[in-house]
C-alpha cells in the first residue's frame, strides 16, 4: 500500500466505527420507571336489619317496621311493601300472623333480615242477651206513666218518664211493648175499662210523637181488674191509675 492511500483507509475505517456507535445508541430501548399497577378492591358486602314494634298486635291495629341497611343500592320488603329506601319506616296493617322479610343487595352481594308480626283474633263477640237480662233492663229503664183521678192527659212528671222510656226504646229496636191502661178502684168496671183504655192510647200516643214507631206498641185495658196495691187510700190509688209496660213476647 503506498503512503498516500494509508491516511484514506484510517478514514474510512474511524468513519465506519462513529457509524456503528451512532446505530447502537439510536436502537438502544428506553428504560421504563414506575410501579406497575394493582386490581381495585373487592366492593363491601351490604348490611340490612329490620324491627318491628309491637311485634303482638289484635287484628285492626297497626304496627311499625322499621329498618337500616349499609352498602345497598336496593332494597325491598316483602310481603306488599315494596321498593324502601336505605334507612326509614312504615306501618302496617296484616290481618293475620306474618313474617316481614327485607332484602338488600349492592355490587358486594345481597343480605337479608326478617321479623314476625303475630296478629291475635279479635275477640269473640258476646252472645245475645237472654230474655231474662233484657227483661231486667227493660224494667230498670222504662218508666210508667201516672195519671190523675178520671185524667188520661199527659202530666208534666210523666213526659219525663216517657222520654226516658222512649230513649231505651230507641236503643233497641228489636223490643216490642204492650201498654198496659190502669185505673183505682173507684168507679164501675165499664167505666174504668173505658178509662183505661183511654190512658193507654194517651201513652202510645206520646211515645209515637217521640220518635218511636206506632207498630211496636199495643195497648190493653185492665181498668180496676189487675192493681198493683190494694190498699184503699189516695197513696196506694196513685200507684194504680198508670200507664203500664210490659215487654212483648
Amino acid at each position: 500500500m503506498t503512503e498516500v492511500a494509508r491516511p484514506f483507509y484510517r478514514a474510512c475505517l474511524l468513519a465506519a466505527f462513529a457509524a456503528a456507535v451512532f446505530t447502537a445508541g439510536c436502537s438502544k430501548k428506553p428504560v421504563i420507571t414506575g410501579t406497575a399497577p394493582t386490581s381495585a378492591p373487592p366492593a363491601a358486602t351490604p348490611t340490612v336489619t329490620l324491627k318491628g314494634d309491637p311485634t303482638s298486635i289484635n287484628r285492626g291495629e297497626s304496627a311499625t317496621l322499621s329498618w337500616a341497611s349499609t352498602n345497598a343500592t336496593q332494597l325491598t320488603i316483602a310481603p306488599d311493601v315494596g321498593a324502601v329506601s336505605p334507612e326509614g319506616s312504615t306501618k302496617v296493617t296484616p290481618q293475620d300472623s306474618v313474617t316481614y322479610t327485607i332484602t338488600a343487595s349492592g355490587p358486594g352481594g345481597t343480605a337479608d333480615s326478617t321479623v314476625r308480626i303475630t296478629v291475635a283474633a279479635p275477640p269473640t263477640e258476646p252472645p245475645p242477651a237472654a230474655n231474662a237480662s233484657m227483661e231486667e233492663m227493660f224494667r230498670k229503664e222504662m218508666q210508667d206513666a201516672y195519671f190523675d183521678l178520671d185524667k188520661a192527659d199527659i202530666r208534666s212528671d210523666a213526659r219525663a218518664a216517657l222520654a226516658r222510656s222512649a230513649d231505651f226504646l230507641r236503643n233497641y229496636p228489636q223490643v216490642k211493648v204492650v201498654l198496659e191502661g190502669h185505673c183505682d178502684e173507684r168507679g164501675s168496671t165499664e167505666y174504668n175499662l173505658a178509662l183505661g183504655d183511654r190512658r193507654a192510647a194517651a201513652v202510645k200516643q206520646y211515645v209515637v210523637s217521640l220518635g218511636i214507631a206506632a207498630d211496636r206498641i199495643s195497648t190493653v185495658s185492665y181498668g180496676k181488674e189487675k192493681p198493683f196495691c190494694t190498699e184503699s187510700n189516695e197513696s196506694c190509688w196513685q200507684q194504680n191509675r198508670r200507664g203500664h209496660f210490659v215487654l212483648a213476647r
